[in-house]
């Protein structure tokens, strides 16, 4: 396809799959069952965090996490007792990451969120910046401090050339605004035009059927790669088109 056909193509797509009907199936809805600002954060970030394998599996298991936290996650990260976590160290959440690293996680959020209102002052992008590489660096030493943990793994850094496809899905579902309802956009200090595509194995795939990038790896230096294709066609919201890729992925209907 030239440019403009492949411009066209992809806008159509990602607005077709751009739409309220996309939260249903997808564990985006599970933030959105809050209005409270850090509620929003911290739901969206633990099932960011568990979202590989299947969709239904995934909100499944973030249902499990929202049980334990009464379904106020904030509440729960800023008045839990050590009775309370040590009763989910030994619960099992979803594959890999277990009771452990979930009780991990609430102890960085009560620190974080002693020091800061909001998540969205630890991914602040600089004037020099042109992606995410480095603020998921910098958020990654703030949230998992130096002290080695076997949660570490669970946050991918793409300063180790991970395409950190699960944060730069939380990510986007955070910084990118528009009306449609799908994104939150409540991050408004950071442009969304910063923002990368969430690259798996199924946004890869159609990425190189439709010629957007070379690389076989799904690592980050294809992220970038995906980055400069995909600019081309909205230098101001590029994230908009994991809409079209995941759609794609999804109904299968370039194979």
């Amino acid at each position: 396809m030239k440019f403009e056909e492949l411009k066209s193509f992809l806008d159509e797509k990602a607005d077709r799959y751009n739409t309220p009907d996309f939260i249903e199936n997808d564990p985006v809805q599970i933030p959105h069952r809050f209005s409270l600002r850090q509620d929003i954060e911290i739901a969206g970030f633990l099932s960011a965090t568990i979202s590989w394998g299947n969709r239904k599996s995934i909100i499944r298991s973030a249902e499990k996490m929202l049980d334990i936290m009464g379904h106020s996650p904030y509440d729960f990260v800023m008045n839990y007792t050590e009775k309370d976590l040590e009763g989910i160290q030994d619960k099992s959440i979803h594959r890999t990451f277990n009771g452990q690293d979930f009780a991990y996680f609430i102890r960085q959020f009560n620190r974080i969120y002693k020091e800061n209102e909001s998540l969205e002052s630890l991914f602040e992008v600089k004037e020099t910046e042109t992606n995410f590489l480095q603020p998921i660096e910098r958020f990654r030493n703030a949230f998992l401090e130096l002290e080695k943990h076997r949660s570490h793994k669970h946050i991918s850094s793409p300063g180790k050339n991970s395409s950190a496809k699960r944060i730069m899905m939380y990510l986007r579902w955070m910084v990118r605004k528009d009306k449609r309802g799908v994104d939150f956009g409540i991050w408004e200090n950071i442009d969304q035009k910063y923002l990368s595509i969430p690259l798996d194995v199924h946004t890869g795939n159609i990425s190189r059927k439709l010629g957007l990038i070379s690389r076989t790896q799904n690592d980050w230096k294809t992220v970038e790669e995906l980055d400069t294709a995909i600019r081309q066609f909205d230098e101001n919201d590029p994230a908009k088109y994991d809409f079209a890729l995941f759609g794609l992925g999804v109904t299968k209907e370039l194979l």
